[in-house]
């Protein structure tokens, strides 16, 4: 049940605002003006705010900043007359969600209320703990799945940047999931309540891009027989997407940077100009610090979208987030489906934590679906999975099996120095138990004990960063990340 605060001098709109949302079950508590709140949201927790402009001792607009200052996941409603209204618009710009003009209908605020909550959903703020981001209601059922520091960071990237309106450029590889962080930071942001329009910049031929972007005028070229109205000003007063960026041409990139600068367009065949409000969210898996050295990309374009960047960590790279996603694609096509498969088999699990996933998350999705429908039992095993995922599973342990087969005693030596020991030699592994009076050789023990403290060292010599410790150690990294996890190795405890 969601904790809301009702903050009013009126008494009488106070308790009608508290049983509107009683009625909706929501758990209510009252304040009187903007210095209760403030005390109640320090004493307690609560999801949402609604509040009053004008009040004694302390009025709203000092109070949001105080509760803000102290719980920024607190979503936080105004409440004002006619006459206060540029209050409550610069209240939005201060971070709160939104406001209501009185007098207020409890229909109207209910849904406000329920519109606020999904959107916060989206990004969990609060220490972004959960491990699941969700999009709103543009139709949507995906969402982000990710414990992994890595995409913690991503989503304290959202946060962050669904706040400010500036451009944003994310990157990373096919699959990862690029139009849902353009989603969550729209849906999250001030524009919410506005379109979001996605163009995928790469699937439109050059001579149509333009048009496509920013419309055209009847007769402007041949098959022009109506005038257009363009993605930009189609999306005007909300966000459009522009997936696959770097495919554009070097005519485009002009224009595009000309409207991010003054945000004006002329559509193709007109001689007027369109003023538009749109912010730009653009994505690519491309490297743009090459393209612009070849003069592929413009270098002013790029750094006019590169305020704040995304990087979206390709799946291999945090396969801690595989189980998480495995399961939630489990319920998914369950509902999909009508079916009532339980889990994935261990061993099942085990490949697929172990596939390096070159198409990212939505190959993980297309998998879970062969397994769906391959699978007759409640459990998807082994034998449900394609070929190739099983394939690169073996060709894994082969490759562990090789890693065995290493002259132990000059790597050990090796490490050692590099640690600064000046008695290299004498490091000693545990290579023999003694069982009954008799030595026992235990060549998977003694092993096992040397990768564990050779991965230790390397860590601890380049600060627990995987992709140093990878490059520096002479170890791949996909081999390093699973015996991180094997032998339980925190990287954290060595930055």
């Amino acid at each position: 049940m969601h904790k809301v605060l009702v903050v009013d001098d009126d008494k009488v709109l106070q308790e009608s605002v508290k049983q509107a949302l009683e009625y909706h079950h929501f758990q209510v508590s009252v304040a009187d003006n903007g210095k209760e709140a403030v005390a109640a949201v320090y004493r307690d927790k609560y999801d949402l705010v609604v509040m009053d402009v004008n009040m004694p001792e302390m009025d709203g607009m000092q109070a949001l900043t105080e509760i803000k200052k102290h719980d920024s996941s607190i979503i936080v409603i105004i409440l004002t007359a006619y006459s206060n209204v540029t209050d409550a618009v610069k209240a939005v710009k201060e971070g709160a969600y939104n406001y209501l003009e009185k007098p207020i209908s409890s229909d109207n605020l209910v849904a406000l209320i329920k519109r606020a909550l999904k959107a916060r959903s989206m990004v969990e703020t609060t220490a972004f703990s959960a491990p699941t981001l969700s999009l709103g209601d543009d139709g949507s059922d995906d969402k982000f799945v990710g414990e992994s520091n890595s995409m913690q960071k991503v989503f304290n990237v959202i946060s962050k940047l669904a706040q400010v309106n500036t451009p944003v450029l994310i990157r990373g590889e096919s699959g990862t999931g690029k139009e849902l962080v353009a989603k969550a930071i729209h849906y999250n942001g001030p524009r919410k309540d506005n379109k979001f329009v996605a163009v995928n910049c790469g699937a439109i031929t050059e001579n149509l891009i333009e048009s496509e972007l920013f419309g055209h005028e009847k007769g402007a070229f041949t098959g022009a027989d109506a005038r257009k109205i363009g993605k930009f000003q189609y999306a005007d007063g909300g966000t459009l997407f522009l997936d696959e960026i770097g495919d554009i041409s070097a005519q485009m990139q002009v224009k595009l940077l000309r409207v991010l600068q003054e945000k004006k367009f002329t559509p193709v065949g007109s001689n007027r100009e369109v003023s538009v409000d749109v912010r730009i969210i653009a994505a690519s898996h491309k490297p743009f610090e090459d393209m612009i050295k070849t003069g592929e990309f413009r270098e002013d374009l790029f750094y006019r979208l590169n305020v704040l960047p995304v990087y979206l960590p390709p799946l291999r790279e945090r396969s801690s987030d595989v189980p998480h996603l495995v399961n939630y694609y489990i319920n998914y096509f369950n509902n999909i489906h009508g079916l009532e498969v339980k889990k994935m088999s261990d061993e099942a699990m085990d490949a697929l934590c172990k596939y390096s996933w070159p198409g990212n998350i939505r190959e993980l999705r297309n998998t879970i679906e062969h397994c769906f429908i391959m699978e007759s039992s409640d459990e998807l095993t082994l034998s449900a999975l394609p070929a190739k995922v099983k394939n690169e599973d073996e060709q894994a342990a082969t490759q562990e099996r090789e890693d065995a087969i290493i002259d132990y005693k000059e790597i050990q030596n090796s490490v050692l120095k590099e640690a600064g020991s000046s008695v290299q030699g004498d490091y000693q592994f545990t290579f023999a138990t003694q069982e009954n009076g008799e030595v026992k050789l235990d060549f998977q023990q003694a092993k096992d004990q040397f990768e564990n403290e050779f991965i230790v060292q390397a860590l601890k010599l380049n600060k627990g960063k995987i992709n140093q410790t990878a490059l520096n150690a002479n170890i791949p990294k996909k081999t390093l990340l699973r015996k991180i996890e094997k032998y339980e190795i925190n990287p954290k405890d060595y930055y």
